[in-house]
C-alpha cells in the first residue's frame, strides 16, 4: 500500500511488496515514475524541479505510460518521445524496459524561443536531468552533490574547514533549496536568499533553515554572530538576489564563497528580474515572455556583476550549473567567465576516476531497507573516509522525502561491487524488497556541457556530445533497465546533452548480470572520456582497471 505524503498530499509515496505489474523491473521503474511526483515542485502539473523540469508531457501522456508498465512483459521495450508514450516494441528480456529521448532540437532551431512554441504545441517537454527521467530523489542528491563542493573549497582554500566561514548564495527551489543543509553540515554560516516566500517557507519547515530573517540587517547579524562563534548555521531571506548581493558589497562586507542556485537558466518561467514582485513576473510569462527575458538578462547582468566585484575582494566565487555566467555574457558582462565552473575548478579529478554521484532507492518504501544499505557501505568501503563521513552525516541530517533513498560519490568498480552486494542481500530476504540504482546526468562519461560539465576541457573537446549518446547506446547494448537521452539546459534547448540509466536490483542472477554490465561500462566510459581528452589521472585509472580504452 502507498503511504501517506504530507509533502503533495495527493501523491502518496509508494510501498509495500504488492505488485501491480508483472515484475519487479517494471514495477520498480513505476514506483519511480511516482515517486519524483510525490516529491515534486509541482506535480499538478507534472513538474519536477527547476521550473519545467516535468516527469511526463502531459496528464495523457503520463496515464499512458503507467498503464503501459503495467501490462508490458519483461520482453518489450517501451519507447517515450519527450515524456510520451509512442510505441511498445518486442525485444527480449535482457533489453532495456524503457528507452526514452527528451527535449533533444536541431542545432539551429534549439533555441527558447522554439522551445517555449513546441512547448505551448505540445511537442515536447523538458526532462531536466533525472526529472524527466524518474531518477529525482527530492533535495539528498543535490545536498549531497553541493556539500562536495563546500567541502572541496575547504580543502582548497581554508585549511580542510568552513568553521567561521560565511557562504552567500541564493535559490531554495527543488535544486537550489539544498544549499542551506549542505552549507550547515559542511560547518558553514550559510546565507540564502530567494523571491519566493513559500519556498522560505518549505526549506524552513523541513529543517533546511535554521532561522528565516525579516531583514538583511537581521540576517547578517546572525551570520555576523556564527562566524565569530565558529557555529554552522543556515538562514534565509526574502528577497531578490540582484538586489540584497550589491547591497552587501555595498556594506563592504566580503563572504568567503559565493554563489547562485536561482533559476537562471529559465528567463521566463525561473529567474524573476529586480524591480518586479513574483506575481508581477508571473502575469508577464505568457503574453509578454520577449519583455520578461530582457528583463531578466538585465537583472542577471547587475546579479553577476556583484559576484564578480565579491571575486576582485578575494570571495572564493564560483557558478553552481544554472548557466548565470551565460546570460549576464549575453547581456554585455565580458568577464563573466572569470568565475569559474564548479566541475572544472573543484570535481574534475573525481570525474576523470568515474567518482561521482551514485544513487539507490529502497522500492519497498521501507526506511530500514536503506539503513541496512547504509551499514553495508561503511562495511564494504570502511577505508574510503569520504565516503563513510557522508554517510554518518546523512543519517543525522538528511531526511528522506517520497522513496528512502541514498546518494554517495563511488568511482569505477564500487559502484558495481556495492550494486551486486545488495542484489544479493534482496535475494537473502534482508531487504524488504528490492532497491533501484541510478545516477545523477552529471557523471564522468553522460554529459556534454561547454558552459557546465566540460568546459575548458584539456583537449578542446567542450562541444563534442557525441560521449553521452556513445554512453547511452552502451548502456543500452550492456542491459540496463531504463536508458534516457536528454537536451536542453538554457533556455531548455541547445546548451546540453546528457544520459541517464536507472536498473533494478530485483534478486534474480539476471540482475547480477545486469547491474555487472551496465554499471561497469558506464565507469569505464567515464574514464575512457577523460582519458581520450588528455588528462594525466584518466590515463592511470584506465591503465589501473584495464577498462578497455583504446590508446591512439
Amino acid at each position: 500500500m502507498p503511504k501517506p505524503n504530507p509533502r503533495n498530499p495527493h501523491f502518496p509515496i509508494p510501498a509495500g511488496p504488492e505488485l501491480r505489474a508483472k515484475g519487479w523491473r517494471q514495477e520498480g521503474l513505476l514506483r519511480l515514475l511516482e515517486n519524483v511526483l510525490s516529491v515534486g515542485e509541482d506535480p499538478d502539473n507534472l513538474v519536477v524541479y527547476a521550473a519545467l523540469g516535468k516527469a511526463a508531457r502531459n496528464w495523457a501522456a503520463h496515464d499512458a505510460i503507467v498503464r503501459t508498465l503495467k501490462h508490458m512483459d519483461e520482453d518489450q521495450t517501451l519507447v517515450i518521445q519527450s515524456g510520451k508514450p509512442v510505441a511498445l516494441l518486442k525485444t527480449h528480456k535482457q533489453a532495456p524496459l524503457v528507452i526514452m529521448a527528451n527535449c533533444n532540437i536541431i542545432g539551429q532551431w534549439a533555441n527558447a524561443e522554439n522551445f517555449y512554441d513546441y512547448q505551448r504545441k505540445g511537442l515536447i517537454c523538458w526532462g531536466g536531468l533525472t526529472a524527466g527521467a524518474w531518477q529525482y530523489i527530492g533535495s539528498q542528491g543535490v545536498i549531497q552533490g553541493t556539500y562536495e563542493i563546500f567541502m572541496r573549497i575547504a580543502e582548497k582554500r581554508f585549511g580542510g574547514s568552513l568553521a567561521g566561514r560565511f557562504i552567500l548564495t541564493a535559490g531554495l527551489g527543488g535544486m537550489g533549496g539544498a544549499q542551506p543543509l549542505a552549507g550547515r553540515m559542511a560547518g558553514a554560516a550559510i546565507l540564502v536568499a530567494d523571491i519566493d516566500p513559500e519556498r522560505v517557507r518549505k526549506r524552513k519547515e523541513i529543517g533546511f533553515l535554521d532561522e528565516v530573517a525579516a531583514s538583511l540587517d537581521e540576517a547578517l547579524a546572525i551570520i555576523d554572530q556564527a562566524v565569530a562563534d565558529k557555529r554552522a548555521v543556515s538562514v534565509g531571506i526574502v528577497g531578490n538576489a540582484a538586489d540584497i548581493y550589491p547591497e552587501i558589497a555595498a556594506r563592504g562586507i566580503v563572504p568567503d564563497i559565493v554563489t547562485d542556485q536561482t533559476s537562471a537558466h529559465d528567463l521566463v518561467y525561473g529567474y524573476v528580474p529586480r524591480g518586479l514582485s513574483l506575481e508581477e513576473a508571473r502575469s508577464m510569462r505568457e503574453s509578454r515572455q520577449a519583455e520578461l527575458m530582457a528583463a531578466s538578462r538585465a537583472s542577471i547582468a547587475i546579479h553577476v556583476q556583484a559576484m564578480l566585484d565579491f571575486q576582485k575582494k578575494g570571495a572564493e566565487v564560483f557558478d553552481n550549473g544554472n548557466l548565470i555566467r551565460t546570460q549576464a555574457f549575453q547581456e554585455g558582462i565580458s568577464d563573466a567567465f572569470s568565475i569559474p565552473i564548479f566541475t572544472e575548478a573543484y570535481l574534475r579529478p573525481l570525474f576523470c576516476k568515474a567518482i561521482g554521484p551514485f544513487r539507490w532507492m529502497a522500492l519497498s518504501g521501507d526506511e530500514a531497507d536503506i539503513a541496512r544499505i547504509d551499514d553495508l557501505v561503511m562495511e564494504m568501503f570502511a577505508d574510503n573516509a569520504g565516503v563513510t563521513n557522508w554517510i554518518r552525516l546523512a543519517r543525522a541530517n538528511v531526511p528522506f522525502e517520497g522513496l528512502p533513498a541514498r546518494i554517495a560519490w563511488l568511482g569505477h568498480g564500487e559502484r558495481t561491487r556495492l550494486a551486486q552486494a545488495v542484489n544479493e542481500l534482496v535475494r537473502n530476504g534482508e531487504l524488504k524488497g528490492p532497491v533501484a540504482f541510478s545516477r545523477d546526468h552529471l557523471d564522468a562519461g553522460a554529459m556534454a556541457h561547454p558552459n557546465i560539465m566540460t568546459e575548458n576541457m584539456k583537449d578542446g573537446s567542450d562541444a563534442i556530445a557525441d560521449w553521452p549518446l556513445i554512453n547511452a547506446m552502451t548502456l543500452c547494448a550492456s542491459m540496463a533497465d531504463l536508458v534516457v537521452i536528454h537536451s536542453g539546459g538554457g533556455g531548455y534547448a541547445g546548451y546540453m546533452t546528457s544520459s541517464g540509466v536507472t536498473l533494478v536490483a530485483d534478486g534474480t542472477e539476471d540482475a547480477d548480470l545486469r547491474l555487472g554490465q551496465a554499471i561497469t561500462n558506464d565507469t569505464s566510459l567515464g574514464i575512457i572520456r577523460y582519458a581520450d581528452a588528455g588528462y594525466d589521472e584518466a590515463i592511470e585509472a584506465a591503465a589501473t582497471h584495464d577498462v578497455g580504452h583504446i590508446a591512439s
